[in-house]
């Protein structure tokens, strides 16, 4: 399971779609509907907000909005606690030691997977955030695990 730190713009079709999956997963998990993947790392910036399922609620927005915005459809009925019109969730803080290292492994799938999308995104001085996180200064976040 990978639940990009990285703005889903700069993740290209393949990864757009498989990040929209696990995080439906991760919200399956969250809500207590599947036993599996209960104790996944990346779950636990999640876990650590007041409302968990809102939070993850608001990532996916995020990625629906960035589907939207590439003529995708993602049905947001899926989204167990979407966030309001207009209501701004909790920005969650992650590290930009994180963010970087996301940064060089999207890349580097980006660079054998699609080509064309690593071609745009390799010259960027670097990522952007999803909406839902704040960078902060720091280390990659002790919950993940190295890419291997």
């Amino acid at each position: 399971m990978r639940l990009w730190s990285l703005h889903p713009r700069h993740l290209d079709r393949p990864g757009l779609t498989g990040c929209w999956r696990e995080s439906l997963l991760a919200q399956a998990v969250l809500a207590g509907r599947t036993r599996g993947y209960r104790s996944h790392p990346q779950l636990e910036r999640f876990r650590a907000q007041v409302d968990p399922l809102a939070a993850v609620g608001a990532y996916l927005d995020g990625l629906a909005e960035e589907a939207t915005a590439r003529g995708y459809r993602f049905d947001r009925t899926r989204i167990d606690a979407a966030p309001a019109d207009g209501a701004e969730p909790a920005r969650i803080p992650v590290t930009d030691g994180q963010l970087a290292l996301e940064w060089r492994h999207l890349l580097s799938k980006l660079e054998h997977r699609s080509p064309d999308h690593w071609q745009r995104e390799h010259l960027l001085a670097g990522p952007e955030p999803h909406p839902l996180f704040t960078v902060v200064p720091g280390a990659i976040e002790p919950w993940e695990r190295e890419p291997g």
